[in-house]
């Protein structure tokens, strides 16, 4: 597969009036086109500054950002402003204009854009129907769960095509109802869009799907793999403080007491078939 986005030795310092931060410590990596690619880690990991590098709104210290074949670090600003609208970004908090209807709150970038109001509605409701939010089209924001807010908001950044979406603790502000929403709408952009998906998380099941997966600790990328290589090491994780599925866990536990199960089990299903045999 061909990447889309190539970190290499990227490094990262912020000053302080009490000195000097290393957010990030000599960090390369590959995203490649259509995965989904999972970055976990504690609280101050560095995990938000480096999503925030992938299209410099920080500029690394030392190191060099590919996105496309193009190193952002030599481009002007309008070529990097055309350059970041490749790359859409959703946060934590929703973004929505409470006075718009949730249809006028996805048309609205593709407004500013120039584009006709008759492609805008078709684009809109194009995905509306992806986030299986069609019948919300006439409602507003306030008439909506934190689930939904979220899937819209993503909508409205998906209207302008990104070749890739960066979603930071999208479902920290979600009950867990909400979280699974928003995480089946980004599969479904990811399957139906075939939209590169840069996820970042402390909740360890939304990247049990991933295709690949990092742990950051103190600025460095400590672990990488496939979601199975990286929660087959329970104790290595448990040295990072993090987590891991608690199906794994129990899994794990299992091993431990010595039931002779496989490492990395994800789901109930591989649990259920792995005592089966």
């Amino acid at each position: 597969m061909e990447p889309i986005i190539e970190l290499t030795h990227v490094s990262k310092t912020f000053h302080a009036q009490n000195g000097e931060v290393e957010a990030l410590r000599d960090i390369s990596l590959s995203i490649e086109k259509g995965d989904i690619f999972g970055i976990i880690g504690l609280s101050g990991a560095g995990k938000s500054t480096l999503v925030r590098c992938l299209n410099l709104l920080e500029k690394p210290t030392d190191g060099e950002v590919v996105v496309n074949g193009n190193s952002l670090m030599s481009l002007s600003n309008k070529q990097l402003r055309k350059e970041r609208q490749r790359i859409g970004m959703i946060f934590q908090h929703f973004n929505l204009l409470m006075q718009r209807t949730v249809l006028d709150n996805i048309c609205f970038p593709l407004e500013i854009a120039g584009v006709k109001k008759s492609e805008a509605r078709k684009r809109a409701l194009e995905l509306l129907e992806v986030v299986d939010l069609s019948e919300k089209a006439k409602a507003y924001p306030a008439q909506l769960s934190g689930g939904q807010k979220q899937r819209v908001a993503i909508a409205g950044v998906m209207a302008m095509r990104p070749q890739c979406i960066v979603l930071d603790e999208p479902t920290a502000m979600l009950d867990p109802n909400g979280r699974k929403e928003v995480l089946e709408a980004v599969h479904q952009l990811n399957r139906q869009e075939n939209v590169t998906v840069v996820l970042i998380t402390h909740y360890m099941e939304e990247v049990i799907d991933a295709d690949r997966v990092v742990v950051m600790d103190d600025g460095h990328v400590v672990m990488e793999g496939t979601p199975k290589e990286i929660f087959s090491q329970v104790e290595t994780l448990k040295k990072y403080r993090l987590d891991v599925p608690q199906v794994t866990l129990l899994a794990h536990e299992l091993k431990q007491s010595g039931v002779d199960i496989p490492d990395g089990i994800l789901t109930t299903e591989e649990l259920v078939n792995a005592l089966c045999q």
